[in-house]
C-alpha cells in the first residue's frame, strides 16, 4: 500500500500515510522555529534603524509571548471543534503573514503588534503538534514521532540563525526587512503543502472524551499533581531559554565579535539540539523522566555559565550543553503529559493548551527581564546568574514527578 494512501479502514497509528502527516507538521513547526529565531540575530541593524532601546526591543522579543498566552488555552478546543487541518493552516498562514508585515513597521509602534501576531498562530501549531502525534502514532512510535517532529523548530531555528547574516542579509543587500519577508513566504509555501496534504481523524477515532466545559476540563486537569508539576516546570525553562537565548547573538556582539561569526556561535546550540530531541526522549525510560529533568538541568546550566563566562573551547563546550539539553525538556515535559493516565489523547489538546499557556509566561518574561536588566546595569551578567539559577530550580521541581515504572509482564510456568 502506498504512503500516500490514507486507509481509514484501519486505526490512524497503523496507516502508512501518519508519515505523510508527520512529515507535513514537521515542515509546519520547521516554519515556527525559523519565524521564532529571525529577528535576534538581526537585533542591531533593528535598533539602529528604528531608533529603539534595549528595554523596548526585549519588550518586542516577547510580545509574542504575551498574545500566546491568552491564545493557547482555547486552542486545544479550536483544534477539536474544527479539526486538526484547517486549524494548522491558519496558525502557519498567520505566522506567515505576521513575518512578512515586518518589512512595513516604522517604529517601536509598528514593530511591536507586528511580532505579537506571532503568538495567534504559534500556539496552533505548538499544540496541533503533540495533538497530531498523540491521535496518529501509539506507545513506542509516539516516543519516535515526538523526538522527530521537535526537532523541526530547532532545525527552523538553526537555519533562521545561521543564515540571516550568512545568506539572505548579504543577498538582499543588508535588507533585514527583505530577510523577513523572504522568511514569511516560506512559511505561507509550507501552510499550503500542509493544507493539501494534512488529514483529520474521524471523531469516533480520537477518543475525545466526555463533551465538558472549558473550566471542568481545566479543573479536572490542574487537579492531577504531575500536570501541576509540569506547569510549574514548564514555567521556569521557557524564562531560562527564551531569556538566555533570544539575546544570545547580540551577547556575543556586545562582546565586539562580528554579527555574522555571532550568528554561527548561536547556532551552535541548536545543531547541537537536533540528535539531542531526536534520541533522548525515545532513550528515556517513562518512569526515570523525573530524574533525567534533573540531570538535564544541571548541564544545562553548566553550559549556560561557560558559554557565558568564557571563551574559545569552553564556549563551544557550554554552547554545545546547553543546546543538548534545553530544547530536550518541552519533548519531556510533553511525554509526560501524553504518557499521564488522566490525560491521554483525550485531554491531550486541552492539556497542551494549558501548558504552554502558563510556560508562555516565562517565554514573554524573560526576554523583557533581560532587556530590562541590560538597560540598567549595562550588563548581560546578573540576568545570566538569574536564569542559571531558575534552570536550577527547574530541575529541582522534576524531581517531585511521580512516575510509575510500567509493570513486568505475568510469565507463566
Amino acid at each position: 500500500m502506498s504512503i500516500f494512501t490514507n486507509d481509514e479502514s484501519v486505526k490512524p497509528y497503523q496507516r502508512n500515510y501518519r508519515w505523510v502527516i508527520l512529515t507535513a507538521v514537521w515542515f509546519v513547526y520547521f516554519c515556527f522555529g525559523m519565524c521564532m529565531r529571525s529577528v535576534p540575530p538581526i537585533v542591531t541593524p533593528i535598533l539602529n534603524d528604528l531608533k529603539m532601546t534595549y528595554g523596548e526591543m526585549g519588550t518586542v522579543l516577547g510580545s509574542w509571548q504575551f498574545v500566546y498566552i491568552p491564545v493557547a488555552i482555547f486552542v486545544g478546543l479550536a483544534i477539536d471543534k474544527f479539526g486538526i487541518r484547517k486549524s494548522l493552516f491558519v496558525g502557519a498562514l498567520i505566522m506567515g503573514i505576521s513575518e512578512g508585515i515586518r518589512y512595513f513597521v516604522t517604529g517601536y509602534a509598528t514593530l511591536l503588534p507586528a511580532v505579537a501576531l506571532f503568538g495567534a498562530g504559534g500556539p496552533v501549531i505548538s499544540v496541533g503538534a503533540p495533538k497530531v502525534v498523540s491521535l496518529w502514532f501509539k506507545d513506542k512510535g509516539r516516543a519516535v514521532a515526538v523526538g522527530i517532529y521537535t526537532t523541526a523548530t530547532w532545525i527552523g531555528g538553526l537555519f533562521g540563525v545561521a543564515a540571516t547574516n550568512s545568506l539572505f542579509m548579504p543577498l538582499t543587500g543588508q535588507s533585514w526587512r527583505m530577510t523577513l519577508l523572504i522568511y514569511g513566504l516560506i512559511t505561507l509555501t509550507f501552510a499550503i503543502t500542509w493544507g493539501i496534504f494534512g488529514r483529520d481523524v474521524k471523531k469516533d477515532e480520537t477518543n475525545t472524551g466526555d463533551n465538558v466545559g472549558i473550566l471542568q476540563t481545566f479543573v479536572k486537569l490542574f487537579k492531577i499533581r504531575n500536570v501541576r508539576i509540569v506547569l510549574i516546570a514548564g514555567l521556569m525553562s521557557l524564562l531560562s531559554e527564551h531569556g538566555f537565548y533570544q539575546w544570545l547573538p547580540k551577547i556575543f556582539e556586545f562582546e565586539n565579535i562580528a554579527p555574522d561569526t555571532a550568528g554561527f556561535l548561536a547556532a551552535i546550540p541548536l545543531a547541537a539540539a537536533i540528535p539531542a530531541v531526536l534520541l533522548i526522549p525515545r532513550f528515556v525510560p517513562s518512569y526515570s523522566r523525573g530524574k533525567f529533568l534533573a540531570l538535564i538541568a544541571g548541564v544545562l546550566v553548566t553550559g549556560m555559565l561557560l558559554s557565558f563566562f568564557f571563551d574559545n573551547w569552553l564556549r563551544i563546550a557550554g554552547l554545545v550543553c546547553w543546546g543538548m539539553t534545553a530544547p530536550t525538556l518541552l519533548p519531556l515535559f510533553m511525554l509526560v503529559l501524553m504518557d499521564e493516565p488522566e490525560v491521554g489523547s483525550k485531554y491531550m489538546g486541552m492539556a497542551g493548551g494549558i501548558y504552554f499557556c502558563v510556560a508562555q509566561i516565562g517565554g514573554f518574561a524573560g526576554p523583557l527581564i533581560m532587556g530590562k536588566i541590560v538597560d540598567f546595569t549595562g550588563s548581560f551578567t546578573p540576568g545570566i546568574i538569574i536564569f542559571a539559577s531558575v534552570s536550577f530550580v527547574m530541575g529541582l521541581t522534576a524531581l517531585t514527578l511521580r512516575l510509575k515504572k510500567p509493570a513486568e509482564p505475568v510469565q507463566i510456568v
